[in-house]
């Protein structure tokens, strides 16, 4: 997997990779991370993926990022 793109964010680290014919968005946030898969054939150009990025968009990743740490910490305190 080799590395394009990482966009700069004040919250989240974000890169953009390549691999086996497909960019692979990857969005972290403490030790959490959130993939999204795209087929070069269905993507022109990778720099669409950071100008379509949006408030939006990160406002759903900080929830899901939320719900990870949810799940992760009922998992390991369970007894």
């Amino acid at each position: 997997m080799r590395i394009v793109k990482q966009i700069p964010h004040d919250r989240f680290l974000i890169q953009i990779h390549q691999y086996n014919g497909k960019f692979i968005l990857k969005i972290e946030l403490s030790g959490f991370e959130q993939v999204f898969k795209i087929a070069e054939t269905d993507l022109q150009d990778i720099d669409l993926i950071e100008k379509n990025l949006n408030p939006e968009f990160f406002s759903n990743c900080l929830t899901r990022f939320i719900a990870m740490r949810e799940d992760w910490n009922q998992l390991i305190h369970q007894k």
